[in-house]
């Protein structure tokens, strides 16, 4: 008798948004409805962190990688064997690259977003857009224990 494996299930979920707040707004919506549907509930420490993360790389690619009648394009993954997700957040501005400031502002209006993300996720970085196109992909990686 020979043992078989179930086979691996990585879930995924990946869309395009207008790169817009209300753009913005939505795909952090969308990732915490998936993270809900993925065995990660609303409210858990895990959820809000991973939606937390992939809010401020949205609101990023926004910001900072606007490009005029691009959108931007989320990939979320979620891994329930090694309890981690990842997030990539992908915009056509490849010349404006993600670098923690140091310090605050002194409009205090902005600069906490990539040091937010450096606190909360396990790992982060970025690479050039691997769709071929131009830009940049902003990644982070968080652990989300519950993942089904």
């Amino acid at each position: 008798m020979t043992a078989t494996q179930s086979p691996r299930t990585v879930h995924g979920f990946t869309m395009r948004f207008s790169s817009t707040p209300r753009g913005a707004r939505l795909a952090r919506r969308l990732c915490g409805h998936r993270l809900d549907a993925w065995g990660v509930p609303y409210g858990s420490d895990a959820h809000d962190v991973v939606t937390l993360v992939a809010s401020e790389l949205c609101a990023n690619a926004v910001r900072h990688g606007h490009v005029a009648g691009r959108d931007f394009h989320l990939l979320l993954t979620a891994d329930p064997v090694t309890g981690t997700v990842r997030i990539e957040v992908s915009d056509t501005r490849g010349e404006r690259l993600p670098c923690l400031s140091a310090g605050v502002p002194e409009d205090g209006d902005g600069g906490r977003g990539l040091l937010l993300v450096e606190a909360l996720a396990d790992r982060w970085g970025w690479s050039p857009r691997s769709s071929g196109g131009p830009g940049k992909t902003v990644w982070a990686e968080c652990t989300a224990p519950g993942l089904t």
